[in-house]
């Protein structure tokens, strides 16, 4: 399953139907894409940090959302109205305040709903911060 969408129209894309993703500041940036994956990075700001430095919970679930999402429309086209039906997140390991890559995978591609896959690391690492499964609703056509 080869992607339609290209990095820049997945930026675009989130720009102009999800402007508020960007609300203060660009800190989510689609960096690639693939047969059935997507990459996306993470730049946290001051306010997605929790004493002890370590990124928010709500912000590596942030990623792991807008990643599977964007892996999505990555092959389906830009569908505003899929949504997530579903998704559980483990936290593993005490992510530093850097930034963040989240690799995303399509497990199940149906007409009604797909069901995702995503590892969350530090960019550049390999040791994963979190890992999550999101299951989206397509709607019809």
């Amino acid at each position: 399953m080869n992607p339609v969408m290209t990095v820049e129209d997945l930026n675009r894309f989130l720009d102009t139907d999800f402007p508020e993703v960007h609300t203060d500041g660009r800190v989510f940036e689609v960096v690639s894409v693939g047969p059935g994956t997507a990459v996306m990075r993470f730049d946290p700001l001051p306010r997605h940090l929790r004493p002890g430095a370590t990124v928010s919970g709500p912000a590596l679930f942030a990623l792991a959302d807008v990643t599977a999402y964007v892996t999505l429309v990555s092959h389906i086209g830009p569908v505003a109205l899929a949504v997530t039906t579903n998704l559980n997140i483990n936290f593993l390991r005490k992510p530093e305040p850097k930034p963040l890559e989240c690799r995303c995978r399509i497990l199940k591609l149906g007409k009604r709903l797909a069901v995702l896959d995503a590892e969350i690391s530090a960019a550049g690492d390999t040791d994963i911060v979190a890992h999550a499964t999101a299951t989206y609703s397509i709607p019809p056509k």
